[in-house]
């Protein structure tokens, strides 16, 4: 049987169906950026956590010299058992923070082994080399223009879903309307039935021309007794629609908040962490001057205490920062969509899977 596509029911369902498969590849591409930005911020908090564990062993090194210091002057009888306890105190709390970094740090490595797809004792040798927190550029596009955003697979993907939908208002319409076909039958029949039983049984007759029968004519139907219910499918149908348009608005503003939000945070952790490293460098200076002081006399040990304690803080601080600029940047890239054009020239399914699959 053929059904004359008169009322477009038949198109409407090759466009829905169309645009429910573009928006299928616009889901993995959605995927892909989410994968590529979370990668990439894993990767960046496992330099910035092996570069903190690097300052936080250097200011272990630094408050150890410090107490060296310390009781050399308590045994030559200059300084009290207090400035000890209190050298001891900074260097134990200062020790306590290298497990937790170290914990943060193996973890890290292992979610990175995840999103990777490989064993976590895999992940060290990739990770290989000086850690370095990842340099950022200078220069960003300020000006995001509207046709940028339209690069994002989810904002993509909302769209298509309203392509999707829209046809099923046409779909459930069409059934208001009759329905014209044309049928038809052809085969052959054996008549020859008297020889179907005994030795001598035969289908002489079966290819013959007698033997072909058929018939063909047109048709057609009407469901106008159930108005009422087709009328209701046409409202959920169009019900369905506007929550698309609505979800599609929705998307494109989370887009643009977004792509603020990163933008934003991109160039203030930029700026702070110019003004961590201005802190960080007097710092430094702070320490080897309340050191010699105290060497000579001219200051108390909480003084240099107080030095060392600032400045493994606003190390700390800095290197957080650092890290932070480069994820922030990460998060622009995904904010305008960037990371789903890996896929570009390959296959979505492996050669090998699909030979397992066929």
């Amino acid at each position: 049987a053929w059904e004359l596509d008169v009322w477009g029911k038949f198109r409407r369902s090759v466009e829905s169906t169309a645009a429910n498969l573009e928006a299928s590849i616009a889901g993995y591409d959605d995927f892909l950026v989410s994968l590529t930005a979370e990668t990439a911020r894993t990767y960046i908090v496992i330099r910035t956590l092996e570069q903190r564990l690097d300052i936080a062993r250097d200011n272990v090194r630094i408050q150890k010299r410090s107490l060296q210091i310390v009781r050399a002057r308590f045994e030559g009888g200059d300084v009290s058992e207090l400035d000890v306890a209190q050298a001891k105190s900074l260097l134990g709390d200062t020790q306590a923070s290298i497990p937790a970094l170290e914990r943060g740090l193996r973890q890290a490595k292992n979610a990175l082994a995840i999103l990777l797809g490989v064993l976590p004792s895999e992940v060290d040798s990739l990770l290989a080399g000086t850690p370095q927190i990842p340099n950022v550029t200078t220069e960003v596009i300020v000006d995001i223009p509207a046709d940028l955003l339209r690069r994002r697979p989810d904002i993509r993907l909302a769209e298509l879903r309203v392509a999707t939908q829209s046809p099923q208002i046409g779909i459930a319409k069409s059934d208001l309307y009759p329905h014209f076909f044309l049928f038809g039958t052809i085969g052959w029949q054996a008549t020859d039935a008297r020889k179907l039983v005994g030795p001598d049984s035969s289908l002489s007759d079966l290819f013959s021309s007698k033997s072909l029968y058929y018939t063909a004519g047109p048709g057609f139907s009407w469901d106008f007794l159930n108005y009422g219910r087709i009328r209701n499918r046409v409202r959920v149908e169009d019900a369905r629609f506007e929550q698309t348009v609505v979800s599609y608005k929705n998307t494109v503003l989370s887009a643009w908040q977004e792509v603020e939000d990163a933008l934003g945070g991109f160039l203030r952790s930029r700026e702070e962490a110019q003004f961590l490293l201005e802190s960080v460098t007097a710092s430094k200076r702070s320490v080897d001057i309340s050191l010699l002081q105290y060497r000579e006399g001219l200051v108390d040990v909480q003084r240099v205490l107080d030095t060392q304690r600032f400045l493994t803080l606003q190390s700390d601080r800095w290197t957080a920062v650092k890290g932070s600029v480069a994820t922030n940047l990460v998060a622009m890239y995904k904010a305008m969509g960037g990371g789903w054009q890996i896929r570009a020239g390959q296959d979505f399914i492996a050669p090998t899977v699909r030979e397992e699959m066929v």
